[in-house]
């Protein structure tokens, strides 16, 4: 009996190993094709491009952009860009895919 419930833990440990292992490759290619849908998104005008949302971040807020991420919100997509100013501040502006709109500007 005591080794029955031994050999039931360790195939439960094994597994939740395997998925843990298993699952961040996973995640890994989910992201893979986001170039894809960005190409398309912009395609059938449903987002700026990039050039445009950089050229509305770097008005707001002066330095050097350091990363760049599009997601999908409840109200659409938006472009979210991370700054590094010129006193080493990182400020995150998030602005509105469709039309360029600043949403917010916050310290990150």
């Amino acid at each position: 009996m005591k080794i029955k419930s031994l050999l039931r833990g360790f195939v439960a440990s094994l597994a939740l190993a395997a998925t843990a292992t298993l699952f961040p490759a996973s995640l890994a290619l989910a992201g893979k094709d986001d170039h894809v849908e960005a190409r398309r998104l912009l395609q059938k005008g449903e987002i700026l491009p990039l050039t445009q949302i950089l050229e509305v971040a770097q008005a707001r807020v002066t330095g050097d952009v350091i990363e760049v991420e599009l997601e999908q919100e409840d109200q659409g997509w938006e472009y979210k860009v991370k700054v590094l100013t010129p006193t080493g501040l990182v400020r995150k502006i998030t602005l509105n895919a469709r039309n360029g709109v600043v949403i917010k500007i916050k310290d990150d």
